[in-house]
């Protein structure tokens, strides 16, 4: 071997040898569906969890986050998560019912009194157990559910303070018929519409009022075509953080850790971005033009009434008993404990 061809051997090897060792890094595609703004807790969150698995792992795992529905809609990032070419993504509560159905039963309305009894049924055995049967069904791994709002009716009409007032209106909501039945309920015509349509359908008045926590109005600047909200908060909406099976299985059990130690830090930062709002709902809201409507305990059972029986009872008709005995039950199990 001349002289030049053992230097290219020797640098060619120095080239390939570190690849070889170590291997190129395994990438996280991360996606979520707010804006790309520290003020958005999706975004806020995704980007500790991407600073602290990349910290942790030392190179091993890169995390490339890819806000404002880059990868598609939800429906898009779920099949995605399914098949594997999308790793992780954060995605609201409305399109994972079709795709995990048992998932439905987080959607009766009026379960929660406060954040403190809903973070500790979805972080207890029920939450749990149903994260599990969602990994064995669709090969998607829930790590964890964070706030995406508590719900709340708006409208570009009128005042809302009993379900009378909504006869007539005709009311976004996410995709998934359960979301249909609520509105149906309370006697309003439901119209699902996917998150990136819907400031345009609000705007172009395809649709009169939508329903959704303080970070989504305000992510979407939906205030600007909805002057009304009533604050009966009828569902706790949730953000699922997902992952694709397989890809989890595939690392390293440090690497595993550490992914999961960044959830559990995303969440926290999540959940109390999200909650802070909610709870200055009334002065945030009307601090950008609405006009907000706070409803007394007995205008919120007249809702309640309305529609917690009929939507509990769809429910079991498209899932059966189990799952909505094991949610009242873990709400009852709370409600003695504290």
């Amino acid at each position: 071997m001349s002289k030049r061809m053992l230097t290219l051997t020797v640098v060619l090897l120095a080239l390939i040898t570190p690849a070889l060792v170590f291997g190129a890094p395994k990438v996280i595609k991360y996606a979520h569906f707010q804006p790309a703004k520290l003020d958005q807790p999706k975004q806020a969150a995704a980007l500790a969890f991407k600073n602290y698995v990349e910290a942790n792992t030392k190179g091993s795992i890169k995390v490339e986050i890819y806000p404002a529905s880059q990868l598609g809609d939800a429906n898009a990032v779920l099949e995605g998560l399914k098949m594997g070419t999308i790793e992780m993504g954060v995605v609201h509560d409305g399109p994972i019912s079709p795709v995990y159905k048992p998932f439905m039963v987080l959607a009766i309305p009026y379960l929660f009194d406060d954040q403190a009894m809903a973070w500790s049924v979805v972080d207890g055995p029920f939450g749990k157990e149903l994260a599990e049967d969602m990994r064995k069904t669709t090969g998607i791994r829930m790590f964890a559910l964070a706030d995406n709002g508590i719900r709340s009716f708006t409208n570009s009409k009128r005042v809302i303070t009993s379900p009378a007032d909504m006869k007539g209106l005709k009311i976004r909501v996410m995709p998934g018929p359960i979301w249909s039945k609520l509105v149906e309920s309370v006697g309003a015509n439901p119209a699902p519409v996917s998150w990136p349509e819907l400031p345009a359908a609000l705007q172009q008045g395809v649709v009169d009022g939508q329903e959704n926590g303080v970070t989504n109005i305000l992510a979407a600047s939906l205030y600007q075509s909805q002057k009304y909200i009533s604050l009966d908060g009828h569902v706790y909406s949730w953000h699922a953080y997902l992952m694709n099976d397989k890809f989890f299985n595939g690392l390293t059990k440090e690497e595993q850790e550490v992914v999961q130690k960044g959830v559990s830090i995303a969440k926290i930062i999540h959940r109390g971005m999200t909650a802070a709002q909610d709870m200055n709902a009334p002065s945030i809201l009307g601090g950008v033009g609405m006009e907000v409507t706070l409803l007394s305990p007995d205008q919120i059972a007249a809702f309640r009434k309305a529609a917690q029986p009929s939507v509990t009872a769809w429910v079991e008709e498209q899932i059966g008993k189990e799952w909505v005995n094991k949610l009242f039950k873990a709400i009852d199990d709370y409600n003695k404990e504290n």
